[in-house]
């Protein structure tokens, strides 16, 4: 009954507003770094952009948009992707609902649908910002964000807003949460182009080129405020339970 309660519009609303009303507190009670400095005018020329995040680090990332910047999120479908996308229209970020998916869940996902919504979004003029792994397979770029950049032609950066003062929760992605009244940093990577006529090859080397780009950034944003990413591994781990467990398995 509570769940469903949750799940209503009134409460989606709510919780939007308040979780939208929370992150504008943290970014007023913390003093942000930006790297590189002037990155803000080197990105003026080539709009629209695609903005890369890693699940569990894509909280805070509302704040490493400029205001003059016209932004739209990729958001999910189920779960927390109902007050997500409220927050996000309180933050000035427009909303698109599907996520990406492998086998049988793509369909559930609606990623088809959200990737033209993207394309018609970027052709607009509004810059994506999504994450570059999909559920449950943390800090693997996946190959949906590299087509986004094939299909329309924009650049891919990738990017890591993080705060010294923050819960770090022990999830899958290992997700953060900023907290007010301390330090933060906002670093963007170098952009990272895939041609239309790209063949398979190359977008395997521009997934790789994401996938190093967010770990980078990552590492940079949290050495600037003195910490450790507490993602930082997440990939071999996973790689090396799927090994035992094939290994068990065979």
């Amino acid at each position: 009954m509570g769940f469903s309660l949750l799940k209503t519009k009134f409460a989606q609303e709510a919780l939007g507003r308040s979780l939208a009303y929370y992150l504008r507190l943290v970014r007023r009670t913390n003093r942000f770094v930006v790297e590189p400095a002037d990155v803000y005018e080197r990105v003026r020329g080539e709009l629209p952009l695609i903005i890369a995040m890693w699940h569990g680090q894509h909280v805070m990332i509302p704040f490493a948009r400029p205001e003059w910047m016209p932004s739209c999120s990729l958001v999910s479908r189920h779960g927390d992707g109902g007050f997500n996308a409220v927050a996000l229209r309180e933050l000035g970020i427009g909303a698109i609902r599907g996520s990406g998916a492998s086998g049988k869940k793509v369909r559930e996902k609606g990623g088809a649908p959200a990737f033209l919504a993207m394309v018609r979004r970027l052709a607009a003029g509004d810059t994506m910002v999504l994450t570059a792994d999909i559920p449950k397979r943390a800090r693997v770029c996946g190959p949906g964000i590299v087509q986004l950049a094939r299909a329309s032609g924009r650049p891919i950066h990738p990017i890591a807003v993080v705060t010294s003062r923050r819960i770090d929760f022990n999830s899958w992605d290992r997700a953060s949460i900023g907290l007010p009244f301390g330090r933060g940093a906002i670093v963007v990577g170098d952009p990272i182009r895939v041609a239309r006529d790209a063949d398979e090859a190359t977008c395997e080397a521009a997934r790789l080129a994401v996938q190093a780009g967010l770990d980078a950034v990552h590492e940079r944003a949290y050495a600037l405020i003195g910490a450790r990413d507490p993602g930082a591994g997440l990939r071999e781990i996973q790689a090396a339970k799927a090994a035992a467990a094939k290994a068990e398995a065979a």
